[in-house]
């Protein structure tokens, strides 16, 4: 699982909670601290570039809403120059990075997105942490409970295994991951930097950085990168 670490996915410059993955190994240990990382770094922004919008809800004055039929529930942070579409669903315990999108009808909750993340059209994206500019194509989701409501386990093959000991743990995308349109991302997945999930795929378990996932039996390494 070393490939899998924080320091291996993510780049920490690139999100506004950087702090949250301190004496952490793995990135779905923060899930359960996002709630409470938020109100007490919300309490902490700059009121020259934040605004207090409700109850424990932070949005950066140059956030861009082009609509104003959003719904945000707290605690949420929204960082500078992030842009909000209409009809998004933010549902609390989000953090959304500078310059990120959050797109029609797009759903978020319990998540980190960080810095030029892009989750543009029709996604939900819940319990998960996506890396600097991972972007999910139209209609890509994470699922982020099992159908037998047992505890989610990261498996990386059938001898790799960790247990979460969390009921709800989304996707793990690291930095610059692409997924296509259409596609499932299964509980506990989680997908290293730079690599790419095929359009309409239905994806478990780990993918090495840098490969692209055609399907579970066809997972090749990215021979231009």
């Amino acid at each position: 699982m070393e490939s899998y670490k924080i320091e291996n996915m993510y780049d920490l410059n690139e999100t506004i909670a950087a702090d949250i993955f301190k004496g952490v190994t793995y990135p779905w240990e923060v899930l359960p601290k996002i709630k409470d990382f938020i109100v007490e770094l919300g309490n902490t922004l700059s009121l020259e570039k934040f605004e207090k919008r409700g109850e424990n809800i932070w949005v950066a004055k140059s956030a861009k809403f082009l609509s104003d039929n959003v719904y945000i529930a707290g605690p949420c942070i929204i960082d500078e120059e992030a842009e909000i579409r209409p009809g998004a669903f933010i549902r609390g315990n989000a953090i959304v990075g500078k310059g990120a999108v959050v797109g029609n009808s797009t759903e978020l909750k319990n998540v980190i997105l960080f810095n030029k993340v892009q989750v543009p059209h029709y996604n939900y994206v819940g319990d998960s942490i996506l890396g600097y500019k991972a972007h999910m194509g139209a209609g890509s989701i994470t699922s982020n409970v099992k159908s037998d409501k047992k505890l989610v386990v990261i498996k990386n093959g059938q001898d790799d295994q960790i247990e979460t000991g969390l009921k709800k743990v989304g996707a793990m995308l690291g930095d610059n991951v692409e997924v296509g349109c259409g596609s499932i991302l299964n509980p506990g997945t989680v997908v290293g930097r730079k690599s790419n999930i095929y359009p309409l795929s239905s994806v478990r378990g780990c993918v090495p950085a840098r490969h692209i996932y055609k399907d579970s039996e066809n997972i090749v390494e990215k021979i231009d990168d």
